[in-house]
């Protein structure tokens, strides 16, 4: 066990796990913003934990240039507080957000629970954010960006579904300058009715309202790259719909997946707790609806795997299934961010011992 690994699994994850969840959250965002204030800090933390720029990982999605292929998903950094941290310790990107046109406090706590037993985290957060005029100011700050940085957006839970596009259209409005991509997220199980967007013409108006909006603030040139993140509960019928409706709209790409209702197999005591698991339960469903949605586009729609990443295998699985990119979530909390280079490093190895020189060529491998 590396001394990172070490330093993580024998003083930091046993301190962080004596606190309440939300709190160890907040104690998280709040060092990784203070390392970024302090001199130093941000090297210290590359040479901790960053993964040098790897060619053979290097690669080019929806017109962006990615270091790495593996991200930070959303709902880690909610406001974009701490942005400089955690694209120091080896990301190939980050999502912010989920944020709202208007702040909002999400739902009532207790609304996180660990599942350590599972290697799951149950949320209920309801989009608990500052609003999307405070996060361009955040973004605005920014002195550099040495990762693409992707913009989760969401609806206000007091917005009807049929006004949800207006909502996704300010939050576009608002942050457009200080995006290099933005998320549609329209699959948390946490805001009343949101999942519903998912379906038929509620999801064909809302895309088309999104795209408008995108081309509208590129004026002349090219509009910033959109993904629309998906729920792993949906049926085949459901899955085949959405992704038509979605890849008929002439979006970037696709997320697989959001957080699951399902409770399948867990044996901690929170199992029984309301709103989205993630974490490893997720692992095989997540990588087959990314499988499955590969082989109904035939690879034409870019895909971001994403539920129950734990290790090299775990990613690469996804990557043979047909993600060009992942990310993870659950595994920083039980992890720590050494499993940056623990990734790294195995994609490496499994790419080469399948004979690839360049992580493109693992990409939907498992369809050929």
């Amino acid at each position: 066990m590396g001394v990172n690994r070490l330093l993580y699994e024998r003083l930091a994850k046993p301190l962080l796990f004596r606190v309440d969840p939300e709190k160890a959250h907040h104690l998280v965002i709040d060092g990784m913003r203070r390392a970024a204030e302090t001199p130093g800090g941000l090297t210290l933390l590359k040479s901790l934990y960053g993964t040098p720029r790897d060619e053979a990982l290097s690669l080019e999605v929806a017109g962006m240039s990615f270091p790495s292929p593996v991200g930070l998903a959303a709902g880690l950094d909610k406001n974009a507080e701490a942005v400089p941290g955690f694209s120091s310790v080896g990301f190939g990107f980050m999502e912010v957000g989920t944020v709202t046109p208007v702040s909002q406090p999400g739902n009532e706590q207790p609304r996180l629970f660990r599942l350590p037993s599972d290697q799951a985290l149950i949320n209920r957060m309801g989009f608990n954010n500052k609003g999307a005029e405070d996060m361009a100011g955040r973004l605005a700050s920014l002195k550099e960006r040495p990762v693409p940085i992707g913009v989760n957006i969401g609806k206000n839970k007091i917005t009807p579904n049929e006004e949800a596009h207006l909502d996704y259209e300010r939050c576009i409005r608002v942050l457009y300058p200080y995006a290099d991509f933005f998320i549609v997220n329209i699959s948390s199980p946490n805001t009343p009715d949101l999942r519903r967007l998912q379906h038929g013409d509620e999801l064909r108006t809302l895309l088309s309202a999104v795209r408008a909006e995108l081309k509208h603030q590129a004026g002349e040139g090219a509009s910033k790259p959109v993904f629309v993140k998906i729920a792993p509960d949906l049926d085949d019928g459901e899955l085949e719909e959405t992704v038509d409706a979605i890849e008929s709209s002439g979006v970037s790409g696709l997320i697989a997946t959001n957080t699951t209702l399902s409770r399948e197999g867990l044996t901690h005591r929170n199992r029984g707790e309301a709103g989205g698991l993630s974490g490893r339960p997720l692992t095989g469903r997540s990588t087959e609806i990314v499988r499955r949605v590969y082989s109904q586009t035939a690879g034409r729609l870019p895909i971001v795997g994403s539920g129950g990443i734990f290790t090299p295998e775990d990613a690469y699985a996804k990557i043979r299934a047909g993600a060009s990119l992942v990310e993870i979530y659950t595994a920083m909390i039980y992890k720590g961010p050494e499993i940056n280079r623990q990734l790294h490093a195995g994609l490496k190895r499994l790419m080469q011992t399948d004979g690839f020189t360049h992580i493109a060529q693992a990409v939907g491998a498992d369809h050929r």
